[in-house]
C-alpha cells in the first residue's frame, strides 16, 4: 500500500539508529510490528487475574514415556 507520510528527520534517524535498519519503508513496518507487539502483550498483561474463580485442570501423564529412574 503507498501512503505519503511527513516524518521528523531527527526522529526517522534516530530510529534508524537504535533498529539498525536504514530504509524508510522497512523502519516504517519495524516500528509498526514493534508498536502492535507491545500492544498486544500490554492488553494480555492487563487479563492477568481477572478470573478470581480459576482453578488450572489436573495436568495427565503422558502414558507412554517413562521419566528417568522409572521403569
Amino acid at each position: 500500500m503507498r501512503t505519503t507520510v511527513t516524518l521528523d528527520d531527527a526522529l526517522l534517524a534516530k530510529a534508524a539508529e537504535y533498529s539498525g535498519v536504514s530504509e524508510t519503508s522497512a523502519l516504517i513496518n519495524h516500528a509498526l510490528k514493534r508498536l502492535i507487539q507491545s500492544e498486544a502483550a500490554r492488553r494480555l498483561a492487563e487479563l492477568g487475574g481477572s478470573i478470581p474463580d480459576f482453578e488450572p485442570g489436573r495436568r495427565n501423564r503422558v502414558w507412554g514415556f517413562e521419566e528417568e529412574g522409572e521403569e
